[in-house]
């Protein structure tokens, strides 16, 4: 029989197993069945789930932790592998082997429909439901459950899970041992949160508890179901005839306090809420303090905090964070073998992350408590969303941060976690570590506080400029990723506050549009309806595309210039690379910059000059071509002094012949002198011989010279930035002066030119 007396999952995977006999030859074998991988848990239920899945009002909500208050619904819930066919889970027994002395709880059938999901949302891509079941207990004890899973090709597994029922006692209890002394010297600090005050501040007309309808949130153990008799604050109330008063004045809470002391022990947020009923717990606690820790919930699920904030449409934190990427995200980076990767990638490994004890390496969603610490650790004055992280960053690359505000938390995970770009070309071309992890290329995969910041990349010692955003965006990230969104907003619950989302999607008639939310930028940027808004002609094609195309056009030009998983430069973008440690360091430093840019993922909203400015140098660096108007540099410099110079633009035409620079370099002449004209609408150009000349007429009339044994292609272009293309198929040489007439109509203005082919 396996124990899971925690809420965590297991990170995911399958196990084969292949025996053959010897001497036995086989010419195929079956796949192995999935790996069953089956869990138990205690599933939350918060107001949220009864509204989108219609269940009744009156159902109990509950934080999915195993301590709970006797005569409380606990919604039981088996799990497993969502690769097994759900046709071949065969059943799902369930069994009480274990409960008080004198308990008559059973295990009846959930109120949950098979309508009602997995909770976290990152858990159902990798599980399934198997079975669920209700346990209400009914006496104050340790209750065991014993799921048997049983499947036609996965095998079968026995899974425990223990229940912990108690009665409540209030912060009183609580605090006879954390109240700052040896055991808990952090939970003093609980006084100073909203959560300590939100009852005792609305009774007495200040923002907080209103009415009735808080008690369930705003108190300890507030529970009217008939079964539920635990000592929480509606059982007190009605025991010691307490009324919630009229007004809502000065005085109410002191006389609460006054004339209803054991009330009062049970009212605002307190440790029983979370953790739940502690009255096993402060038992064993006088009798073995570590033993004690099996009699109480300690757990960094969602669903303990989402039991209160996922109840829209006003405490809508929870609901919003079930859309966000920090809810629906992968497991990869967790496990025993990711001890380096799961201070980002874990709830647990963030908050544990530089911790001297081993680190709890086993997959948890980054959610509430990832970022908050509920105990507060300090004053709400300094910090009012009790952020587990403020003041100044160290950046990768050993910049200090001073200016984030509250978005320095956001810049502990977002930002390149393989250190600084200096030291990356320097050890990844010998092999030597990049990161504490092993050696790898590249930024990670959210530099988006080094982009913001204009710092950590390959920057050829020019000084690239940075927008304003890291000075004029207050609390950095948090200022846009988290605007306010109203009720009645289409974006509402779907963008902004803690879905983190700069985006969101609308239907209509059945087709999914992707829209940006751009409430926080039009108070700067002005009446802007996408993040795709139009500035600058970024790539120099003569279009003023968005700022977003701009830079994903500079990407893919780059990526033209870079080799591709062969180590070839064959001229094709794309969209991975796929870096090797023989590549010449021009190379390196112009992937690395491709990745910056790609994997920070805003395509220059973040910061558009530094993003602008790093694939601009990298092209330069890889073609000679620094101000990236499309002529080398040594060419216009070997012409005109410098690649800056007016007369060296592509478009000047210095010789006073119509014929612009870059057609002049494409066909290898001298800029300077001046191109013969000819009566009759026929510009000469002359090549390296007669036999090479070419007149070019204005009705698209094309005549050569040839030779015999050669053959000659016709090309056309139309501007700097096109290519070349073959106007025709190839011509053999005769020796004779050649025609070639091509059609002009409703065709842009054309330049042609004459190559010979083999």
């Amino acid at each position: 029989m396996k124990l899971h007396p925690s809420l965590r999952r297991p990170p995911p995977g399958l196990a084969t197993v292949l025996l053959l006999a010897a001497g036995v030859t086989t010419t195929a074998l079956a796949a192995a069945p999935p790996a069953l991988q089956g869990y138990v848990l205690a599933r939350p239920l918060t107001p949220g789930d009864k509204t989108v899945y219609g269940l009744p009002a009156a159902l109990e909500v509950s934080g999915g932790i195993h301590t709970v208050g006797v005569g409380t619904a606990v919604y039981l819930e088996a799990e497993v592998n969502s690769a097994v066919p759900a046709s071949d889970i065969v059943s799902v027994t369930w069994a009480l082997t274990n409960q008080p002395a004198g308990s008559l709880a059973t295990l009846g059938p959930s109120p949950l429909g098979t309508n009602v999901p997995i909770y976290e949302p990152a858990d159902r891509v990798v599980a399934q439901v198997a079975g669920r079941r209700l346990l209400r207990p009914d006496l104050k004890g340790q209750y065991t459950v014993l799921a048997t899973i049983t499947t036609g090709s996965s095998g079968t597994t026995n899974i425990a899970y223990q229940v912990t029922a108690g009665t409540f006692m209030g912060i009183d209890t609580c605090f006879l041992c954390h109240s700052g002394g040896q055991i808990a010297p952090d939970k003093s600090s609980w006084q100073n949160t909203a959560h300590a005050h939100i009852f005792s501040d609305g009774i007495d007309g200040g923002a907080g508890t209103s009415g009735k309808n808080c008690f369930s949130c705003h108190t300890v153990g507030y529970n009217l179901n008939t079964n539920a008799v635990n000592g929480g604050f509606d059982d007190v109330a009605t025991a010691s005839g307490w009324t919630w008063p009229t007004v809502l004045t000065n005085g109410n809470w002191a006389s609460m306090e006054t004339n209803y002391p054991t009330l009062a022990n049970l009212a605002n947020i307190q440790c029983e809420n979370c953790h739940g009923p502690g009255s096993e717990h402060a038992a064993m606690a006088l009798q073995d303090h570590t033993l004690a820790k099996q009699f109480i919930s300690k757990t960094v699920n969602s669903g303990d905090c989402n039991q209160c904030h996922d109840a829209p449409t006003h405490h809508i934190k929870g609901t919003e964070w079930y859309v966000s990427g920090h809810a629906n995200t992968t497991r990869v980076p967790s496990g025993p073998t990711r001890l380096q990767c799961v201070g980002c990638h874990t709830s647990d490994g963030f908050i544990n992350r530089g911790s001297t004890t081993t680190t709890n390496t086993a997959f948890s969603a980054i959610g509430c408590q990832t970022c908050h610490e509920p105990h507060g650790d300090t004053t709400p004055t300094n910090n009012p969303h009790l952020l587990r992280v403020l003041g100044s960053v160290s950046m990768p690359d050993g910049t200090v941060v001073t200016n984030a505000g509250n978005g320095a938390l956001c810049l502990q995970c977002h930002h390149n976690r393989n250190g600084s770009v200096t030291n990356m070309m320097v050890n990844y071309p010998l092999g030597k570590p990049t990161w504490v992890g092993g050696s790898s290329f590249g930024p990670h995969d959210g530099p988006q506080g080094d982009m913001i910041e204009g710092i950590n990349a390959v920057t050829y010692g020019q000084d690239i400029p940075s927008s304003a955003h890291r000075h004029a965006v207050k609390d950095l990230c948090v200022g846009c990723h988290m605007q306010t969104v109203n009720l009645g907003d289409p974006a509402f619950l779907k963008a902004g506050g803690h879905t983190f989302s700069m985006t969101y999607n609308v239907v209509s008639n059945g087709v999914t549009n992707e829209v940006d939310k751009t409430d926080a930028c039009v108070q700067c940027h002005g009446p802007i309806t996408d993040f795709d808004m139009a500035r600058q002609d970024y790539d120099g094609d003569g279009v003023i595309d968005g700022v977003q195309t701009e830079v994903q056009h500079l990407l893919d030009k780059l990526s033209t210039l870079l080799p591709n998983t062969n180590g070839v430069i064959d001229g094709a973008v794309k969209s991975s690379l796929s870096v090797k440690t023989n590549w010449a360091s021009k190379y390196l430093n112009g992937a690395y910059n491709w990745q910056f840019v790609n994997n920070d993922g805003s395509k220059g909203i973040h910061n558009a000059p530094f993003a602008v400015g790093l694939i601009k140098a990298s092209i330069a660096d890889l073609t000679g071509d620094s101000n990236n108007d499309g002529l080398p540099d040594s060419w216009q410099i070997q012409y005109f002094g410098s690649a800056n110079s007016p007369s060296a633009a592509p478009e000047a035409n210095p010789a006073g012949d119509g014929i612009p620079n870059w057609l002049k370099y494409s066909l290898g002449l001298d800029p300077t002198q001046p191109s013969q004209a000819i009566p009759g609408g026929v510009v000469l150009v002359n090549g390296t011989g007669d036999t090479n000349s070419i007149a070019i007429y204005t009705a698209a009339e094309v005549t050569f010279s040839t030779e015999a044994g050669k053959n000659y292609q016709l090309q056309s272009v139309s501007a700097i930035n096109k290519d070349w293309q073959n106007v025709g198929a190839p011509l053999a040489g005769t020796g004779q002066s050649m025609s070639y007439v091509t059609p002009t109509r409703n065709a842009p203005q054309q330049y042609f030119r004459v190559i010979t082919t083999p």
